[in-house]
């Protein structure tokens, strides 16, 4: 058996430091949502109970949760439908060089390098100026595509880049239209990369706050009314909700990935009867 050198376990130590500071927090948080009745908001704890979860259910005297929460999840979808649709539309139009196409590309990912709070502010003012209504379904949507948008163009570009054009043309060749091409041929096949940018969209959108922060309105997503609770809720009930929160969010990416194994057993198995009947 080969012996492992003195870098490898000097490495494997720093790896291990690195996952606890990234989830340190978020599995502190977890623990402490276990607090017992007359626990408080920090070590140690006073018992363990499940009453924390059990108070996130009722009537709060302070906050709106299963509103924020609604909201978090109605706009979450709206960022994702809307970055698939515009991501894959951008992709396909990308393909082929057209006049300004480089300057275009360049603005549609500027907005990855401007400053958050500054992206908030701009997007309402001009919402103020424009005499439309600041609300986390108009403005509060905008100003996250500017988040979502720029990631999903990114991906799709780089699947374009590698897309092996020589099923389009076996499928021209059959007499398909172009239209027929696209659903036919060129989603089923970038079907996977199709949930990651789903993915990547809601997930974005879901966790975001800095440029949601100015542009929601009157009416809080998740994310800004955990912030606001954090000056209000002197319980454990808020981390009840950062679990909650948590776990919602592994669960989605959970269902994702199931997706995409499924699609994948599926491709497998109709290149196997596709082999057999050949």
């Amino acid at each position: 058996m080969e012996q492992r050198s003195r870098s490898f376990y000097v490495l494997s130590g720093f790896f291990c430091v690195f996952l606890l500071f990234l989830y340190g927090p978020t599995l502190t948080i977890g623990v402490l949502s276990f607090q017992g009745e007359k626990g408080g908001l920090t070590f140690p704890m006073r018992g363990t109970s499940f009453n924390w979860f059990r108070e996130l259910f009722e009537q709060q005297a302070v906050g709106d949760i299963w509103g924020s929460f609604r909201r978090s999840l109605a706009l979450g979808f709206m960022v994702m439908i809307t970055t698939v649709v515009v991501s894959v539309s951008a992709g396909l139009a990308f393909r082929k060089r057209f006049a300004g196409s480089a300057v275009l590309f360049y603005f549609a990912i500027t907005s990855l390098v401007i400053p958050s709070i500054l992206v908030s502010l701009g997007v309402g003012l001009i919402f103020n100026q424009l005499g439309f209504k600041v609300h986390w379904a108009t403005s509060g949507f905008g100003s996250q595509l500017t988040w979502t948008l720029p990631f999903g163009l990114l991906i799709m570009f780089a699947v374009f880049n590698r897309f092996d054009k020589s099923y389009e043309e076996a499928a021209r060749d059959q007499g398909a239209t172009s239209w027929q091409i696209v659903r036919h041929v060129i989603l089923p096949i970038i079907a996977p990369s199709l949930i990651g940018v789903a993915l990547f969209g809601f997930t974005l959108s879901y966790d975001e706050f800095a440029r949601t922060l100015l542009t929601s309105g009157s009416y809080n997503t998740l994310p800004l009314e955990i912030f606001g609770m954090t000056t209000n809720v002197t319980t454990p009930v808020i981390y009840a909700l950062g679990t909650f929160t948590t776990l919602f969010s592994l669960g989605i990416i959970g269902i994702f990935l199931v997706i995409v194994w499924l699609m994948g057993k599926r491709r497998a198995r109709s290149g196997s009867d596709a082999g057999k009947a050949v």
